[in-house]
């Protein structure tokens, strides 16, 4: 077994360490508590190509793997999580396309979220949709040669800024079984009919965008089809194991991050004479963050490496890693307001910020529920 990552891999790591302190650090608070997305940021980001890192070269991207994706997303998430989420998201969907997307759909949609010249999203979650995908109401019904369609989708990242969107839609309500019958259709943003309602007042990530999609008759050619009619349920489902990786890395980015501001704080702050990181309560917590970030480290590598190899523990790995990773997270985020008291009650320092942005991850991309379920029928072989 080998630990160490390849020279390329450390280079990256650096390279995304450097922008992360020089573009994300100085203006983190900024666009927080202002709940506004970092287009500037966002712009820089794309001179450096971190923008959606898994688009292939042949569309404009750096055709990175999961594991090299992980790396990205760990460093900009130990910066600031919401502007590492906003970085980390402009491709969000994207693997549909370049799965199941047509050459002229991967041309036209691809290249210009790898160039920073537009933002998507993926649209499934409903305001009584979320967990169970398959409950998804919103309607696609062919009309000519186009798709019209209705419904509200939820929670949707990016839903404000996005220029489009992969919307989860019920084509053939007759279809038999429960995960028939869906297709995954692009919509433009500037279609007629097209609403975003940007959600304000979450608790953390607040520079990501976040909105409420309103489709009022929504029509799009039928080319906007992505895959095949009616199978786009099996193939939303054959992503999760890669985006639970990824959110697995934002927890260990998290936990990076909340671990060595509290160390930091450890050794500058003194109380009776001498620096608290010098007591053993301190030390401890120090001990046991650090020990878990690296355990969720390894454990969300190992998830990425099995994605990439297509290893038959994939799915398991994946919960495994999205649900320790997040609750290392929270732990450590906790961690680092406690050591630092007051101070870490108030936005004067990051301790606050990432206590806020942490719990994200035990949410979406499926609760830390749903994983322990998966993880308990991967184990056992057996469905839901």
């Amino acid at each position: 077994m080998d630990f160490e990552l390849s020279e390329e891999q450390e280079q990256l790591k650096s390279e995304v360490q450097r922008f992360a302190e020089n573009e994300i650090l100085p203006v983190a608070k900024e666009y927080d508590r202002e709940e506004k997305y970092p287009h500037e940021v966002v712009d820089k980001a794309a001179e450096m190509g971190l923008l959606a890192p898994q688009i292939p070269f042949e569309y404009g991207g750096a055709g990175y793997d999961v594991l090299d994706t992980a790396i990205i997303v760990e460093e900009l998430f130990a910066a600031d999580p919401g502007i590492g989420l906003c970085l980390s998201s402009t491709g969000f969907g994207g693997e549909a396309i370049i799965e199941f997307g047509t050459e002229e759909q991967k041309e036209e949609y691809l290249e210009p979220i790898a160039s920073g010249d537009a933002i998507m999203g993926a649209a499934i979650s409903e305001p009584d949709t979320g967990s169970d995908v398959s409950s998804v109401s919103t309607r696609a019904e062919k009309d000519g040669d186009e798709w019209v369609i209705n419904g509200n989708k939820m929670w949707i990242t990016n839903g404000s800024v996005g220029d489009f969107f992969v919307v989860l839609c019920k084509t053939d309500p007759d279809a038999d079984g429960r995960y028939n019958g869906f297709s995954q259709i692009i919509v433009e943003s500037d279609r007629d009919g097209f609403t975003a309602d940007k959600i304000t007042g979450k608790m953390g990530i607040r520079a990501s965008d976040t909105a409420e999609l309103i489709l009022d008759n929504v029509r799009v050619p039928e080319e906007n089809l992505v895959g095949t009619e009616g199978m786009g349920f099996l193939q939303q489902m054959q992503f999760f194991d890669e985006t639970r990786t990824g959110v697995a890395a934002q927890g260990v980015g998290i936990a990076k991050g909340a671990a060595r501001r509290a160390l930091e704080y450890a050794q500058e702050r003194e109380q009776f004479g001498r620096p608290i990181g010098d007591f053993q309560a301190i030390q401890h917590k120090l001990a046991d963050m650090h020990t878990e970030a690296e355990a969720a480290r390894n454990l969300t590598y190992k998830s990425a490496w099995s994605v990439d190899n297509a290893d038959g523990q994939l799915t398991k790995l994946a919960s495994m890693a999205k649900e320790f990773a997040s609750r290392t997270a929270v732990k450590n985020a906790n961690e680092c307001v406690q050591i630092h008291g007051g101070s870490g009650f108030v936005d004067d320092f990051d301790a606050e910020r990432f206590y806020r942005d942490a719990k994200i991850t035990q949410i979406y991309e499926g609760t830390t529920e749903i994983q322990k379920m998966i993880i308990a029928r991967e184990l056992q072989g057996k469905g839901f």
